[in-house]
């Protein structure tokens, strides 16, 4: 009994640290992708700040709210259902870093209005987020599949 636990608990904690692995490195490759454009250019709120820092930090904090996000979702046996909500929560926090981004690198620096600013955030964003909001959302019900049958 105590090894199933054991085993149980070891099994929880690898999907829950290789979906964090997954979130970070995707979240960072999203960012990058999408904004790449402006990663030359100076942030408005700190001069000093690289743009690998930002996205590393931006990335970071996306992982730690999608895992709790996630985990939550978890207990939705629907998984068409889960799906959809985990690329809707994918979709809008890379969407909010992304135009958080062009504000403090790009439209804080110039004269946009708000309308501007999200469509312009939306042309860079699109293809990016599309692409790797499916492939993470199913990547995560593979890893999920995979650590739920253990």
């Amino acid at each position: 009994m105590n090894h199933t636990i054991k085993a149980k608990i070891t099994s929880i904690l690898k999907k829950l640290f290789i979906t964090a692995i997954a979130i970070f490195v995707v979240t960072f490759i999203e960012i990058y992708w999408s904004m790449e454009s402006l990663s030359q250019r100076n942030s408005s709120g700190c001069l000093d700040c690289s743009f690998f820092n930002d996205a590393s930090l931006m990335s970071f904090i996306s992982t730690i709210f999608l895992i709790i996000v996630f985990l939550f979702l978890s207990f939705t046996k629907n998984n068409p259902f889960k799906i959809i909500l985990q690329i809707l929560f994918l979709i809008s926090v890379w969407f909010f870093w992304n135009y958080t981004i062009f504000v403090d690198r790009e439209s804080s620096w110039s004269t946009y209005l708000f309308k501007e600013e999200l469509l312009y955030t939306l042309s860079l964003s699109f293809l990016p987020i599309l692409i790797l909001s499916l492939i993470t959302a199913f990547g995560l019900h593979y890893i999920s599949k995979k650590y739920e049958s253990k």
